[in-house]
């Protein structure tokens, strides 16, 4: 009888002892959750934006849920530079905003719009990248730009000059040896095609010196493997970054 007794007492007290259980479990629960708010809040939004646009697989750039409609690629950057909501937007609505041609030269038009699904923007650490393969602007092992393509660079100076951001332009090449010619390497190739596009702003367009800087990775940053023809075209690239104000 004694101990049945006993036995009883035990099973209340294990009982009355289960509730402390999912009390605890709650206080941890809510422990953490206030641990993720004060880290969320000390997070910087541009890497926050950052994270986002893996989080949704963006392949485009970054627009501002302030902004309805983007009627050019300025109002775009000026409305990056004050904004932290974000939305995806698609690649070929930038590309527009970049070549807005509808003029009287049909020729001119149709040239430029061939050019519209070969420019890229995205969004990362330094600022909006606009990203070109170099044969759009440089036949092969060259850094002069091809005169039948200056269009392309009026319409990203007009951009440029209707901005207040500091400009960066980087060259980038494949991982091909050059032959023996006018440059010594891939280095000093990527070097000038970017010095190139820079004299181009300043001395042809009026573009102020100061706004600009000038960058080479040659073949050191590659987007993709350089394993295939494809993969080597798209990593000889010219990025013009339109850096955080």
């Amino acid at each position: 009888m004694g101990e049945r007794r006993k036995a009883a007492n035990q099973e209340e007290g294990t009982k009355a002892g289960l509730w402390m259980v999912t009390f605890s479990d709650l206080v941890m629960l809510l422990l953490t959750f206030f641990v993720l708010l004060i880290s969320m809040s000390s997070l910087d939004t541009k890497k926050l934006k950052s994270l986002f646009t893996h989080f949704k697989q963006a392949t485009g750039a970054l627009e501002f849920s302030s902004l309805r409609a983007v009627p050019d690629l300025a109002r775009f950057i000026s409305a990056y530079n004050n904004s932290e909501g974000l939305v995806v937007v698609d690649q070929s609505r930038l590309s527009d905003m970049i070549i807005p041609f509808k003029g009287t030269d049909e020729e001119l038009d149709d040239m430029l719009r061939s050019l519209r699904d070969k420019i890229r923007i995205m969004d990362d650490e330094r600022g909006i990248v606009l990203t070109f393969p170099n044969r759009i602007l440089f036949r092969p092992g060259e850094a002069e730009i091809r005169k039948d393509l200056l269009s392309f660079l009026d319409c990203i100076a007009a951009i440029i000059g209707s901005c207040p951001n500091d400009i960066l332009v980087v060259g980038h090449t494949d991982d091909t040896p050059l032959a023996k010619g006018k440059y010594r390497s891939n280095w000093e190739l990527s070097l000038y095609r970017a010095l190139s596009v820079i004299d181009y702003f300043i001395n042809v367009k009026g573009l102020p010196p100061h706004r600009f800087s000038v960058g080479a990775a040659g073949p050191s940053r590659p987007l993709y493997p350089n394993d295939t023809q494809e993969n080597r075209a798209l990593n000889r690239r010219v990025e013009i970054i339109f850096r955080h104000l």
